[in-house]
């Protein structure tokens, strides 16, 4: 698909898209999401399942990936998304997971993998991404992420996920 060129002072590194799901995704999915700190153990099942029903339905899922990895080294992803429209909606899509290694957090890499994703779900005829994420203070760079991206706050949904974690659903025309 595309490449995107990691630079900074001490490194370059050529990665690639790709957006067909392999059976080594389930396992590399797994170990980034671990990997970031970031998801409970129900989020990491979760990740792993959306891999796999890609896997079983095929297109039928409802689910796209968009993986960045490097060529010639299988199993290692840099970062990856899963996507897809909403049922029942005309263009509407939704964001259901970004992640990023946390070796590639800050380069640049999570902007492209959303940009990438955004201009894939615009050829599938997008016209507006929802994302949601937690309202816990971890999730401050999470949120200043999507607002930096053009995303902004429709809706919170108080304890949501639990007592003190809302529910923080960004939307982008």
């Amino acid at each position: 698909m595309g490449r995107y060129v990691r630079k900074n002072q001490h490194c370059s590194k050529v990665m690639r898209w790709r957006v067909t799901v392999q059976e080594s995704d389930a396992a590399a999915v797994h170990a980034l999401v671990c990997e970031t700190g970031f998801f409970s153990k129900s989020e990491e099942r979760i990740a792993i399942e959306l891999v796999e029903e890609t896997l079983s339905l095929g297109k039928e899922s409802g689910y796209e990936f968009v993986f960045a990895d490097v060529p010639g080294n299988p199993g290692r992803l840099l970062g990856y998304t899963c996507y897809g429209p909403i049922p029942d909606t005309e263009s509407s899509f939704d964001l259901y997971w970004i992640a990023v290694a946390p070796a590639e957090q800050r380069t640049g890499l999570g902007s492209s993998l959303l940009h990438e994703t955004e201009r894939l779900a615009l050829l599938q005829n997008a016209k507006r991404m929802f994302v949601d994420t937690s309202g816990r203070e971890q999730y401050t760079p999470t949120r200043k992420f999507y607002e930096r991206m053009g995303y902004r706050e429709e809706a919170r949904l108080v304890d949501f996920y639990a007592p003190g974690d809302d529910k923080v659903i960004y939307a982008k025309t």
